[in-house]
């Protein structure tokens, strides 16, 4: 993998084409300059190469020319991992194969995959468990080399036999020897081996689309094998498999991971280490690897990654990242959205957000809505929803937001769709309180993975609305509390508060329970700025507080011993941090075993969890992320990274001043919210 180091220093090589799609795939043409090719056109000459697409019908004329002027061949091919949709869907692919020996569908001559399979050592211990853990995290988030999945769909009854079609005259079907006849003895075999079993027989997402005719047509149908062409992860079909039988498709390779020894006709890239059962080997593939091996010869040591949000080359983990933000886009938005009640000011957001796939409509009839919606899902904004609302997703901000108050009409980077109810609402199940339900079921690559962003929020400084300014004031010495004050009207204080329910309350009990400490009270931004309710007069909250202090909350987090408060999200902050808290409302981080509840919390919640499994639910598995500098669904370590730099969207003049006028006509506030 070439560096911009490597490049600076002139280590850059002519790649010569004679393929369109290198110059016309921008993204193809970015991950090869950023690997140290130069795309040119003409005629090689000493020190340059050829440019070719696998074994495509256009690689012919780069084959020729580089026979003729002794140059050597670069084979690209897409990565294992490529896109949401396929390429001829238009969607550009994450990662290419870089080949210089051959293409790694083709056991005619050994290519650069083949060689690392057969004499890397493959036995570095972090490789290893680097490979374990991304494997998990395919899993994990049902990820393949394309993902249009529907969450929702159903694989058919667990106990069938898995037969994958792929495409016909497919490069690796070809390069393995195979045709029609070989695809009609591999059904034939995997009826008669598993004689009273099911048959399922999986087309290829290029075939469900129009694009390219398979070997298998709903001709083979009849009481025991089943045609099946519905958008189900590769993942759920493997689970409920007693057999996977391929020719060459990758999905014979995803089988691997998913714990199968799949039967194969064709002699692709996997086939001959020990993992598969081969019915034409290729006799020089000797070694016995494990599967962690497989894997990090094949999608961490051969593929070039390619990061689209930072526009550079990247690990496989940060591939997956991008890939799983898109995936998760796509799989919740493709059918489309009607928002109802949302406010002017924030349709511009929601349709950057939510309507990449399918542009999203708004009314604000929420009848009207459900009846025109035209397959589209219906989302209202959490707080103008009805309680009891089947079928209607609420949506609210993030918990890492912007850089600027929501009141300041300052746009998001985060937003949560929420389908069962609102996560600040304790008196009914939401998705976010189901996810920090079942985080212990998370594999442990997740909880790294919220480990490692835990420490990355810390070391940049990162809160929900990023607001600096103030200075931290000096702390007298003895035990700190930072206590924030809230929006007494908001909807968290107003279903998740109990006998505690406004800021005055709050402090009288923090000085109650805390005779000795040192009180800090933080007004809330809102508050002070005339926008919501919950002001305290300055005199009434020194007779319970030491201090008003006005500074940057993660400042103050880190300046004192605990936090009390109602349901602040300035308390699941202090918590990221290593800072006590104590409840004395029901924020959704209460209740788990992580903080002090002294109020009731629902039974639901009576599993404790870990730090990370409540990040990874909060931060990673709730809410969606969108990077305003690609304009494309990203996911959250970009987003910190947005936030910490300041490259984050930011209101235009119009909005500047219709938060002006709300400022000044405060009090009418529920007009606009």
């Amino acid at each position: 993998m070439a560096s911009e180091t490597d490049k600076a220093a002139g280590d850059v090589r002519r790649l010569f084409v004679y393929n369109g799609g290198f110059l016309t795939q921008r993204r193809v043409r970015r991950i090869l300059e950023l690997s140290g090719y130069q795309i040119k056109l003409g005629a090689p000459s000493d020190g340059d190469m050829v440019g070719v697409w696998g074994q495509s019908p256009t690689s012919g004329r780069g084959e020729k020319v580089a026979e003729a002027r002794d140059a050597p061949v670069l084979r690209v091919e897409d990565a294992f991992l490529r896109s949401v949709l396929p390429g001829r869907e238009g969607s550009d692919p994450i990662g290419l194969h870089l080949d210089q020996r051959g293409v790694h569908f083709d056991p005619a001559v050994p290519s650069d995959l083949e060689h690392l399979l057969a004499t890397h050592p493959l036995d570095d211990t972090a490789l290893m468990n680097r490979a374990r853990d991304a494997i998990e995290r395919l899993h994990h988030a049902h990820l393949s080399k394309y993902n249009a999945f529907e969450p929702q769909a159903q694989a058919p009854a667990p106990g069938y036999v898995l037969v994958i079609d792929q495409t016909r005259g497919d490069a690796s079907v070809t390069a393995s020897g195979a045709d029609k006849a070989t695809f009609q003895d591999m059904l034939v075999c995997a009826m008669t081996e598993f004689p009273g079993s099911k048959v399922v027989v999986k087309t290829h997402p290029e075939t469900v689309l129009g694009h390219r005719e398979g070997y298998f047509t709903d001709a083979v149908e009849d009481g025991r094998v089943q045609l099946f062409s519905d958008p189900v992860s590769p993942w759920v079909l493997f689970e409920g498999a007693v057999a996977v039988y391929t020719v060459s498709s990758q999905m014979g390779f995803e089988a691997i991971f998913a714990g199968h020894k799949p039967r194969v006709f064709g002699q692709p890239f996997y086939a001959g280490w020990g993992l598969t059962e081969d019915r034409n080997p290729v006799a020089r593939r000797e070694r016995r690897l494990t599967r962690a091996q497989l894997f990090a010869a094949a999608m961490i040591l051969y593929p070039v990654w390619y990061d689209p949000h930072r526009d550079a080359l990247c690990e496989l983990e940060q591939a997956i990242d991008a890939l799983e933000a898109d995936a998760r886009a796509w799989r919740d938005d493709h059918l489309g959205w009607v928002g109802v009640g949302m406010r002017l000011w924030k349709r511009r957001a929601l349709q950057k957000v939510f309507g990449g796939q399918r542009r999203m409509l708004f009314d604000d009839d929420l009848g009207r809505a459900m009846d025109n919606a035209d397959g589209r899902r219906v989302m209202v904004w959490a707080g103008k929803a009805p309680d009891i609302a089947p079928g209607i997703a609420r949506v609210e901000d993030g918990f890492l937001r912007s850089r600027g108050l929501g009141a300041d009409l300052v746009p998001p980077l985060s937003l949560a769709v929420d389908d069962l109810g609102i996560y600040y609402d304790p008196t009914q199940p939401s998705r976010l309180e189901a996810l920090i339900g079942a985080s212990g079921e998370l594999p442990e690559a997740e909880h790294r993975r919220a480990g490692q962003l835990i420490r990355q929020i810390i070391k940049a400084g990162v809160s929900k609305y990023n607001l600096a300014g103030g200075e931290v004031p000096d702390v007298p010495k003895g035990r700190c509390i930072l206590v924030p004050g809230q929006v007494e009207d908001d909807a968290s204080i107003l279903k998740g508060a109990g006998a505690v329910a406004t800021n005055m309350a709050l402090l009288k009990a923090t000085r109650a329970a805390n005779p000795d400490a040192v009180i800090l009270y933080k007004p809330h931004p809102d508050v002070e700025a005339g926008l919501r309710i919950g002001k305290v007069a300055e005199d009434a909250a020194l007779s319970f507080a030491d201090r008003i202090v006005r500074g940057d909350p993660v400042a103050l987090i880190d300046a004192v011993d605990a936090v009390w408060t109602m349901t602040s999200a300035l308390g699941f902050e202090a918590l990221l941090r290593g800072v006590p808290v104590t409840c004395l409302g029901v924020p959704f981080y209460a209740g788990w075993g992580l903080t002090e509840d002294r109020i009731e919390v629902p039974d639901r919640r009576g599993v404790p969890v870990r730090l990370t499994g409540l990040v990874h639910a909060a931060l990673i598995g709730y809410p969606r992320y969108f990077d305003p500098t690609t304009g494309a669904p990203c996911p959250v370590e970009v987003a910190v990274e947005r936030l910490a730099s300041g490259e984050v969207a930011r209101p235009g003049a119009g909005l500047r001043a219709l938060s002006k006028v709300q400022g000044m006509l405060a009090s009418y506030a529920h007009l606009w919210r």
